[in-house]
């Protein structure tokens, strides 16, 4: 499943280079889609077809890939899927191992198969993390910009970030992790997630175990833009929930269910891919994957 406009530019022809030098075998076939929403549509469409038939997707790309592969594969037991990191951000690998690691077909393809959770959001699906503030202000962004010849690949996520820090800084909503009210109105940011990183570099959920059934819940009360930089250096550390000069900005709890109530216009990141509505629902599925992180 190769992403053309995965990164700053296709990675048809490295995955194709790859294949035909470290695959022996002739048991796989290349998709690519027309858009994004075909990846979803394939991999269904696919199992509904054959149902009995053990069969594993490879998304080549990012984690806006790896998101609508998981999402076809929800719910069909027969089916496993991995990544061959391909994108600007690889943000769930980083659970596993580094991206030169995922870009290994050799050891993608003989890697260990674990049962993996994914929380779905209201009808949507999201392997990574759903989050939403400041950080649904970048993502959006980083679409705009993500294939941008100076602002694109590694780049594109500190430029959208810029953005945010002018822009979004202050969002309304109200969030309940297990029926508990976290803030009172008003946010910076808000990740709830499986994995540990978004962004590329933000290690936003240290503590997170992607298998465990429960949510990590980060919430960031809104601050000062001169406050910002020393958050910010934190959050990228993965030091933020353990950091006593930020105890009175950051809400942290495990949660199964989180309930987010943003209003006309809200919302959030699904893994990158945007989500709108009045009232989000997240809810996480244990182990409803099967994921295969490569032999290292």
């Amino acid at each position: 499943m190769v992403n053309m406009a995965a990164g700053k530019h296709s990675c048809l022809d490295e995955v194709k280079e790859a294949i035909s030098r470290d695959i022996n075998f002739d048991d796989y076939e290349i998709y690519t889609p027309a858009s994004a929403a075909d990846n979803t549509d394939f991999v269904k469409k696919y199992l509904e077809e054959h149902p009995e038939e053990e069969t594993r997707f490879y998304a080549c790309g990012g984690d806006g890939t790896a998101n609508k592969v998981a999402s076809g594969v929800v719910g069909h037991p027969n089916a496993s899927m991995t990544i061959l990191a391909h994108g600007s951000g690889n943000d769930y690998i980083k659970y596993y191992a580094d991206t030169e690691t995922f870009r290994n077909v050799e050891k993608v393809l003989h890697g260990e198969e674990h049962r993996v959770d994914i929380m779905k959001a209201n009808d949507r699906y999201a392997l990574n993390a759903t989050h939403f503030g400041l950080d649904a202000v970048v993502a959006k962004a980083m679409n705009k910009i993500r294939r941008h010849t100076f602002f694109g690949g590694k780049l594109c996520y500190p430029f959208a970030v810029a953005w945010g820090f002018l822009t979004g800084m202050r969002t309304r909503c109200t969030v309940y992790a297990d029926g508990e009210k976290l803030n009172d109105g008003k946010i910076c940011l808000c990740t709830v997630a499986n994995g540990r990183y978004v962004g590329g570099s933000y290690k936003c959920a240290p503590r997170s175990k992607n298998d465990d059934g429960l949510l990590e819940v980060c919430l960031v009360k809104p601050l000062s833009r001169l406050r910002f930089p020393f958050l910010i250096k934190s959050y990228t550390e993965g030091s933020h929930l353990d950091n006593p000069k930020l105890k009175d900005l950051i809400v942290y709890r495990r949660a199964k269910q989180v309930v987010i109530d943003g209003g006309r216009s809200f919302c959030v990141s699904l893994d990158g891919e945007i989500l709108e509505g009045e009232r989000i629902v997240v809810e996480n599925m244990r182990q409803a994957i099967r994921f295969v992180a490569p032999a290292v």
